[in-house]
């Protein structure tokens, strides 16, 4: 099985095993959004939404973040871990949003990359989920785990990955491949993955 059939099979049976992918960082403004997915850096998603729960009613606008009291945010953010560069990452963000983007999160690539904090990675997510742009697919720690287990990729750094699935995965089912993989990742195919009790065994390079 060549690789994007492989690619497409495994996207499938996902599919169909997990009828709800997450649960994910909880947004309700595009800021929001932003924010959660650079304070979820080495944290779990469920710890960035125990701390966004009152950071969001406290900081609410851009501008709120660029005159944030430094110390005061980053003791907010803290249980998230780096918290020192997090901090600075939403003020300077913050700043620049207001400035340079009249308040609003950009949606493009280029800008988003101009943000401090903002990774591909995290300008994917936004543009996918934001604004129905499918510029690249994201690829976090679940998504570069299991996509070398599944035999698609050898690559060695999170970047090159993200090159070599966006040539195997169609391009409409980027967010799905981040998604999926992240919750199958959580439940099954963790760093000791339960492989007896995976959908995806019989497919999966591991097991060939």
């Amino acid at each position: 099985m060549i690789k994007k059939e492989r690619a497409k099979k495994i996207l499938q049976l996902l599919e169909k095993e997990y009828p709800k992918t997450g649960p994910f960082i909880q947004w309700s403004t595009p800021l929001e959004l932003l924010v959660g997915i650079i304070l979820s850096a080495q944290c779990t998603d469920e710890r960035v939404n125990m701390v966004t729960k009152d950071l969001f009613k406290k900081y609410k606008t851009s501008t709120d973040y660029a005159s944030a009291n430094i110390r005061a945010l980053e003791k907010e953010i803290y249980s998230t871990g780096f918290y020192k560069s997090k901090a600075k990452a939403l003020k300077v963000t913050g700043k620049i949003i207001t400035e340079e983007y009249n308040s609003k999160v950009p949606n493009n690539l280029d800008d988003l990359l101009k943000l401090r904090g903002v990774s591909h990675k995290t300008a994917y997510l936004v543009l996918a989920k934001l604004y129905n742009k499918n510029e690249g697919l994201a690829v976090d720690t679940h998504v570069f785990r299991l996509s070398k287990r599944f035999g698609l990729s050898s690559a060695k750094s999170p970047v090159i990955m993200s090159r070599e699935l966006s040539k195997i995965i169609e391009p409409k089912n980027y967010l799905n491949w981040n998604e999926y993989c992240i919750t199958h990742g959580r439940k099954i195919c963790t760093r000791k993955p339960k492989c007896d009790e995976c959908i995806l065994k019989k497919i999966c390079k591991q097991n060939i």
